[in-house]
């Protein structure tokens, strides 16, 4: 069965940028993994709350499809570091496929992932994808080679629809 790994901060995910990419991937059979900094109940901005499977130290992205990074007000504090950005940058040089929706493509960016790609985020992540050598396209989501941008919760269904069209190729 193939696995998704869905990286979400573990106080301020944004609630649908998480549950629906993940209802969608499951519903096709695919199995989702929850990552974050602690293990126990993450919890969402409004409302939900997400039991996570494992810690950014335990997780082995080789175990993974795609690696897929959840936005929210808690992103930058808590994924915004050397540790997940070693990991997406790792799994890229594989050729395999990274995910990121709302402002976490600013996580991408300043781990160089998005230089020279055309990428989207929520306007408030704009200069600094421009300033990490993007090109910020505005779009709700855009596909470049391996990497999926979408730019806020308006966009949920779509990112996790390109998620499950990217990795079924």
């Amino acid at each position: 069965m193939k696995k998704v790994a869905m990286f979400i901060a573990f106080k301020g995910f944004r609630d649908e940028e998480y549950a629906e990419p993940k209802r969608i991937m499951e519903k096709s059979g695919l199995k989702v993994e929850t990552i974050s900094t602690s293990k126990g109940k993450a919890v969402g901005k409004i409302k939900i709350t997400a039991d996570v499977d494992k810690t950014v130290d335990e997780i082995n992205p080789e175990d993974y499809e795609i690696l897929a990074l959840v936005g929210g007000p808690g992103a930058f504090a808590e994924l915004d570091n050397e540790k997940v950005r070693k990991i997406f940058s790792d799994f890229y040089s594989k050729s395999k496929p990274i995910a990121a929706i709302c402002i976490s493509p600013v996580i991408l960016a300043h781990a160089g992932l998005l230089k020279g790609k055309k990428a989207t985020v929520w306007p408030d992540g704009k200069d600094e994808l421009v300033k990490n050598g993007a090109i910020y396209t505005a779009n709700s989501i855009e596909i470049d080679s391996n990497i999926i941008t979408a730019n806020g919760p308006l966009a949920a269904k779509e990112y996790g629809e390109a998620i499950l069209k990217l990795i079924s190729k």
